[in-house]
């Protein structure tokens, strides 16, 4: 067989496994599994309903575990799926709930409202249209035909039954149907529609409301990345402003089952590249999509994977940096819980790409569920010849195994990284060489984060276009951030690049609790700057980020209020920085001390007029000498908070008080 013809085998095999058709035509109870999700209590929430479920007796009710949603204010989230039917998301669900669920929803057939995860629509309703509402393809053209649409409803069936809302893009649009043709996701069956005018609305109502018939002309051709998600979470408003690549699976999948990824498009995309033939192919569409690096620096990922591909050495290396350790972060963890296989699918590409047959995951000890999912997921890929010699058939091998870090910050550095795997200590070393020249064990070497591998295969599936349309012009795709601090709905969130700020806080976060208002948001971890409220309509990117004195990192985004005291929160960070410093260059050793030693002189009613200075000079030292990116970034929350916030400096300096009254004066 060739190689496309073991893939189809192979999903063949997964769908007479899977058994599909007995669940599609049940009940689904569906419950989430996650370090977040277990610690919220899905664990008990999960073996109640198995314990109800057999106490029933009933042969068609199946329970399904998933990864997590990103709901962290809002797990445990089950969600009960029936064919024909709009599924229904429940939040903050206990053992108690469990029970009335399954009597009362499961049971009687009576949705239980008060615990519908904040649904928009009232649950009880028969159908739903979510119309494509994304940045390039014409809002005002696609609010229009919704509109329309929803106005047909009003006078031809009424609109009790019927509810219309809006998600981000489908990617479905061709350049000369943008601003020309709205798209729309029909719930429950999930069709997609395209609308051009009044008459496809009429018909759409003839035909699939009234008589419940599929307009065939109208149907949209391919399938979008995030159509399984909002198959599930469609009615949430929390996710209807995200465009979900990165973490398309995550909630949807079960992460410890190699045939439900299979059957949700996986390893399609490495099927693709390998059928090719062609290394450079891969490189090139990655190229041409414009992503970039996922880890912080965001350094066009193409062209480094370029450098490694052309080198003459015989052996390469490609490796997943999974070393997240930022204050606040938790996407690579989420990712690697919820969806390891389009990690080691984006990883096997790139290995393909660049000659590698060997890879490593880095990834910190404290993980212990990520690290167990991630191992068992190799295992396997190996064992369906996914992994290891001879993948799907063709004459390319790879093998990829783990390495446990003992979490220290500095190893989240790629060539202190490179040292921790060989069994050095975790120091980092001047560049260049860059590891690309000399990486792991001196030979040429890839390194990237978890989110970057994952959208890898997404790119292949649905082309470099697709994915360079949705993110902003120096930016392909999308971004996933951890959203926490003082904001309503914290949790995973993914946004195309050059969503603004506000948008993020206060369309997908729900604004600031408790009344109060916002002050400033921190990204980028404890490297990152502290934005303010002023500055809250810049677009989302690396560029626009370090033009206000911030940076991307890796996805931590913590939002603070009125009551946050700035200069306080600078001699936390500071105090992360100074901790983890490996103690190599002085600059950074001694520097961060010193920084850290006049921050807490200020916050204790010491300070002087001259420390303000003192900080600012002893900052740009450490930004020009030290070592690595540690070290250089370390002093951004200072001078962050000093450009923004230099106020309270002073204020606590010749006043002597805390005007958030957070610091403590004699």
């Amino acid at each position: 067989m060739n190689i496309e013809e073991t893939y189809l085998s192979l999903i063949d095999e997964a769908s007479k496994r899977s058994q599909q058709h007995l669940y599609d035509n049940g009940i689904q109870i569906i419950t989430g599994s996650a370090t977040c999700e277990d610690a919220a209590g899905a664990q008990i929430v999960k073996q109640t309903f198995r314990k109800l479920i057999t106490e029933s007796g009933r042969n068609d009710l199946f329970l399904k575990t998933r990864g997590c949603t990103g709901r962290c204010s809002m797990e445990p989230v089950v969600t009960i799926k029936q064919k024909g039917k709009i599924p229904v998301n429940y939040h903050n669900v206990t053992e108690e709930l469990a029970g009335e669920i399954f009597q009362s929803h499961i049971i009687s057939g009576n949705v239980v409202h008060s615990a519908v995860l904040d649904t928009a629509h009232h649950p009880d309703l028969q159908m739903q249209f979510i119309f494509c509402k994304g940045d390039r393809c014409g809002r005002e053209f696609v609010q229009n035909i919704a509109t329309l649409f929803k106005k047909t409803l009003d006078e031809q069936i009424g609109t009790d039954s019927v509810g219309i809302t809006y998600a981000r893009c489908f990617g479905l649009c061709s350049a000369h149907e943008m601003g020309y043709m709205a798209h729309v996701l029909v719930r429950p069956g999930n069709f997609i529609y395209k609308i051009a005018d009044k008459n496809d609305i009429d018909e759409i109502v003839k035909n699939h409301i009234k008589n419940n018939k599929v307009v065939n002309r109208l149907l949209a051709s391919g399938q979008p990345v995030n159509q399984k998600f909002f198959e599930l979470f469609g009615d949430v408003a929390y996710f209807q402003n995200q465009s979900r690549i990165a973490l398309r699976n995550c909630g949807v999948i079960d992460p410890e089952n190699l045939d439900d990824y299979l059957l949700h498009n996986g390893f399609s995309a490495l099927a693709t590249v390998l059928e090719k033939g062609n290394p450079l192919w891969p490189i090139e569409e990655v190229t041409r999509s414009n992503l970039r690096g996922r880890g912080g620096a965001g350094y066009p990922s193409g062209k480094k994977w370029l450098a490694v591909a052309n080198s003459k050495e015989e052996q390469k290396f490609v490796i997943c940096n999974a070393d997240e350790g930022d204050p606040g972060a938790f996407m690579d963890r989420d990712m690697l819980e919820s969806d390891p296989f389009s990690v080691i699918e984006g990883m096997l590409i790139v290995a393909y790409s660049i000659g590698a047959s060997q890879g490593y995951f880095y990834i910190r000890s404290e993980y212990p569920l990520a690290i167990r999912r991630l191992e068992k997921a190799l295992e396997l890929c190996q064992q369906y010849k996914l992994l290891g010699k001879a993948i799907l058939g063709s004459d390319f091998s790879c093998s990829i195994e783990v390495r446990l870090g003992a979490g220290a910050f500095v190893c989240g550095e790629e060539t202190a990284l490179i040292a921790s795997i060989e069994g050095r200590r975790g120091w980092p070393k001047i560049r260049p060489p860059y590891p690309a020249q000399a990486g792991l064990w001196g030979q040429p070497t890839v390194i990237n984060n978890v989110e970057t591998f994952a959208n890898v295969p997404a790119i292949i599936d649905y082309g470099a276009e697709w994915f360079g349309n949705i993110g902003s012009r120096k930016s392909g795709g999308t971004k996933v951030f951890a959203l926490s601090g003082r904001v309503v709905n914290t949790g995973l969130v993914e946004v195309p690049m050059g969503t603004t700020l506000k948008e993020i806080i206060y369309s997908i976060g729900g604004g600031i609790p408790d009344n109060k208002a916002l002050k400033a948001v921190q990204t980028g971890g404890p490297a990152g700057g502290c934005i303010p409220v002023e500055k809250l309509d810049t677009p989302i990117d690396y560029d626009t980020l370090a033009s206000i004195g911030s940076i991307m990192g890796s996805g931590g985004m913590i939002v603070m209020d009125e009551t946050k005291c700035m200069v306080d929160t600078a001699k936390f960070f500071m105090g992360f920085s100074q901790d983890e410093s490996c103690g190599e260059c002085t600059p950074c050793r001694e520097g961060t001390k010193r920084l850290l030693e006049i921050l807490e002189r200020i916050t204790t009613g010491k300070g002087v007029p001259e420390d303000i200075d003192k900080l600012e000079r002893l900052c740009h030292l450490l930004r020009k000498a030290s070592l690595c990116g540690l070290g250089r970034n370390a002093p951004n929350p200072v001078l962050s908070t000093l450009q923004y916030f230099r106020k309270e400096y002073e204020i606590h300096i010749h006043e002597k008080r805390c005007p958030a009254g957070q610091c403590c004066f004699d």
